[in-house]
């Protein structure tokens, strides 16, 4: 399936850094300086477009302030003519969600298992493609970096932007309940992860318990923040390697701080990247527009400027150009670089890029 299918489709049918450790993070210090609103674009290539054709769609996206594209599949064309038009190519990465049926049948032990003790290699939940990695092993991370490698030793590459740089989705947003005939007002174990036997021993080792053991482990403090800290980790591994090799490193996360810790266990704030794009997916959350306003001002405050956010905005969310010349006021307003977009980026929506250029 490809990329973020089971979000639209469900929202159609109902839509040299060091590395973390748990004494804390070593987020990039420097206060980036005020630039230019600058937007950005998540696409598939369609390998069936011409030179011709992708020259004047770029030119077109340019004009209206567009400055990156982050595409998820490598396409050398693509990025080349992309950058001829003055963009930024960055490499979209599945990251924990790897479902390659190579890496499925030669290591399944790799893969998360739930409080219930499910694999995500045998059992996915939700949905086929979910097919969540566990971080805390080794050969996982190794994997993991071997994969940020390729991406960034490609000359055309300008960066990596990873995606999927978490666990499960312990709750889902409210929106998609319906769809798999689910109500998540708690945590409910067939959705938790990792129990695997790494996770458990590495925080026995650190705690002196088992997470199994725990009375009510939905509740732990100290096991959350075990898990915040085991994507933490990939994430900073994978800075120090775009710094190697001079190359930004960004990431599409969940829209808030406080939503990204609390459904993915995903502590961004505390990330070493250039760059963040939470995806404030607005209808997903039964939210009104307004709504990105006030998520782009939580992780703005929470970034304490030490790199820009650009609100990620999902386009089918949007009843009309009016709807989203607000939605990207909003996020103007509050503080973000500028706007991520996802879906069909046609000549309308073109048009109200160019009023917040």
């Amino acid at each position: 399936m490809k990329k973020r299918e089971f979000l639209k489709s469900s929202l159609l049918a109902g839509a040299g850094i060091l590395s973390y450790t748990s004494s804390g993070a070593f987020p990039k210090a420097s206060k980036p300086e005020k630039t230019a609103t600058k937007h950005w674009v998540w696409e598939n290539p369609n390998q069936k477009e011409t030179e011709a054709e992708l020259q004047k769609k770029y030119e077109r996206y340019y004009d209206a302030g567009i400055r990156g594209m982050f595409f998820e599949s490598d396409s050398e064309l693509h990025f080349r003519v992309a950058k001829k038009a003055g963009l930024e190519t960055h490499r979209w990465m599945w990251t924990m969600n790897r479902g390659e049926k190579s890496l499925l049948e030669s290591h399944p032990e790799w893969y998360a298992i739930s409080r219930t003790g499910e694999s995500c290699a045998t059992n996915p939940p939700y949905v086929n493609y979910y097919r969540w990695l566990c971080p805390s092993k080794p050969e996982v991370q190794n994997y993991l970096r071997e994969q940020v490698e390729k991406v960034l030793e490609k000359d055309y590459v300008d960066g990596i932007h990873l995606d999927y740089v978490r666990y499960c989705d312990v709750i889902l947003p409210v929106d998609l309940w319906q769809n798999y005939g689910i109500v998540q007002q708690e945590e409910l174990p067939e959705y938790d992860f990792c129990y695997c036997e790494t996770c458990r021993s590495k925080y026995q080792e650190m705690h002196g318990v088992d997470p199994l053991e725990l009375e009510y482990p939905d509740q732990s403090l100290s096991w959350r923040n075990y898990r915040y800290d085991r994507i933490t980790n990939i994430v900073n591994q994978a800075s120090a390697i775009a710094s190697k090799h001079k190359k930004q490193i960004t990431a599409a996360v969940f829209p808030t701080p406080e939503v990204a810790r609390r459904i993915v266990r995903q502590d961004w704030t505390n990330w070493n990247l250039d760059a963040i794009c939470p995806m404030i997916y607005h209808g997903f959350y039964r939210e009104q527009v307004q709504w990105i306003g006030d998520a782009v001002k939580e992780g703005v405050h929470f970034l304490c400027g030490r790199f820009p956010l650009y609100a990620g905005l999902f386009l089918p969310n949007f009843k009309s150009s009016e709807e989203l010349d607000a939605g990207i006021s909003y996020a103007l307003k509050n503080g973000a670089a500028g706007v991520s977009l996802f879906g069909n980026v046609d000549d309308d929506v073109l048009a109200v890029l160019k009023k917040h250029r």
